[in-house]
């Protein structure tokens, strides 16, 4: 007999504890659309303990979610605007449609784009049903 259970945090947002939030942290959220994973942005704000703040907050932030799809527009600039939103040492998650799925961006688009921005994955999670998470950060100055 087969089990037909998805993974931990892959279907219920149960996943947004492994993203690195903190409870009284800022979450700006970007990229806000009808197909976002509406459970792992539940989870998230219980993590942080408020709702995530919109692409309109004026202030700087201690982390930022951008959901991303193909057909987004350039993701380069995007990385470039979510950045300037953060605080010193913030977290940055990308979250892109999986493979197979409609929007999917590639690894190497991923990859691409965030060293332009001055950035670079560290890591790649199963997220959500459809999102995986990526997360980016800033590369080192020096030796």
């Amino acid at each position: 007999m087969g089990s037909t259970a998805a993974p931990q945090g892959v279907q219920d947002g149960s996943g947004a504890d492994r993203l690195g939030f903190a409870a009284g942290q800022v979450v700006q959220e970007f990229g806000w659309g009808d197909d976002v994973d509406d459970a792992l942005r539940s989870a998230v704000e219980g993590v942080i303990g408020s709702e995530l703040v919109d692409e309109d907050f004026d202030d700087v932030t201690d982390g930022v979610i951008l959901w991303w799809r193909q057909d987004d527009g350039d993701l380069t600039d995007a990385l470039v605007d979510v950045r300037a939103a953060l605080d010193d040492g913030g977290l940055i998650w990308l979250f892109t449609r999986k493979a197979g799925r409609d929007g999917h961006v590639g690894h190497s688009e991923i990859e691409e784009a965030a060293t332009t921005a001055g950035l670079h994955a560290t890591s790649t999670l199963a997220i959500a049903a459809d999102w995986s998470a990526t997360r980016l950060g800033t590369r080192s100055r020096g030796r």
